[in-house]
């Protein structure tokens, strides 16, 4: 069994380069490098991704320690909640990456889930609520603003009909893996550019899966028109021959969306950890294989291009 292959290092960069992609794409109603929104801009996301890299990629660490260290250093950097879906995320992604296991990495989180604990719950719900996520609401079972008596993945099984990220939790990723990693590596084969990927799995996420996010907001309707739509645009996206090609429709949507005030979030959150869990993909296959797999980034040098910059 192969120990300690991937370095910490190695991983906070995996997961640093998977949010600044997040940033550098154009997911309508998202803030990103080409509009601000929702009262944030790109730069505290940029902040925020290298405040997280370290506490999300401590040797050892729980899931649960994991996520309420990078909230509190999110809070410390930007003050605000920037990536609480990501934590969240990308907490058991990393940790899976630093155990011994198979050499895939959909089984080690699968595992990684199996060993989770009440104390992780009770981390967990300690760094949601210092983080504030807009839209929360209130459970009658195992709500966070109580303390928890069940493990995190109890906790999150319970929540997955109402929240995306709960629902990776409670079926292992399997929207992550299934969908965004997937669409992820076919984008990074057409495209240069990791945003581009991410922008990929964002629109296959969001056109199949209503954004929960949105919904706890303004209701299933108006989260499954705001689906169809992505879904029109993934078809499209699908198609075209250049990603600038989509920019004038991806930019459209975006300007409507911020207009009223509608984040998908979830689906954003779920990009990144799609690009993350694709690199750690590569990295494991590089520790068992003793070859040098190149990230996703080195693959590609070419930047979006704003229209009208």
């Amino acid at each position: 069994m192969l120990m300690n292959i991937i370095s910490s290092e190695r991983l906070a960069q995996a997961l640093k380069s998977a949010c600044l992609a997040e940033i550098r794409a154009p997911k309508p109603g998202n803030v990103s490098d080409y509009s601000a929104g929702h009262g944030m801009t790109a730069q505290q996301f940029k902040a925020s991704a290298n405040a997280i890299a370290e506490p999300l990629t401590v040797p050892g660490a729980s899931v649960g320690e994991r996520i309420l260290c990078a909230v509190q250093a999110t809070q410390e950097a930007v003050g605000c909640n920037t990536n609480l879906g990501i934590v969240l995320l990308a907490a058991p992604l990393l940790c899976a990456a630093q155990q011994p296991g198979e050499r895939a990495l959909r089984p080690r989180v699968s595992s990684v889930l199996q060993q989770l604990t009440q104390q992780d719950a009770e981390l967990a719900y300690e760094a949601i609520r210092l983080a504030k996520p807009a839209g929360l609401g209130s459970s009658v079972r195992h709500d966070v603003s109580e303390k928890p008596k069940v493990t995190l993945l109890a906790a999150m099984q319970e929540a997955r009909d109402r929240d995306s990220i709960a629902r990776q939790y409670a079926n292992g990723f399997a929207d992550v893996f299934d969908v965004g990693v997937l669409r992820a590596r076919e984008t990074l084969a057409r495209f240069a550019g990791e945003e581009w990927s991410v922008l990929s799995a964002y629109l296959a996420i969001l056109g199949r899966f209503p954004d929960s996010h949105v919904e706890r907001k303004f209701g299933s309707e108006l989260a499954r028109q705001i689906s169809s739509r992505a879904a029109v645009l993934d078809s499209a996206w699908q198609r075209c021959d250049s990603p600038q090609a989509m920019l004038p429709q991806l930019l459209a949507f975006d300007a409507e969306l911020k207009r009223d005030g509608i984040n998908p979030g979830m689906a954003a959150d779920l990009s990144v950890a799609s690009l993350l869990a694709l690199r750690l993909e590569d990295l494991l296959q590089e520790s068992f294989t003793g070859g040098e797999a190149k990230p996703a980034s080195h693959r590609s040098k070419t930047k979006p291009q704003h229209v009208g910059a």
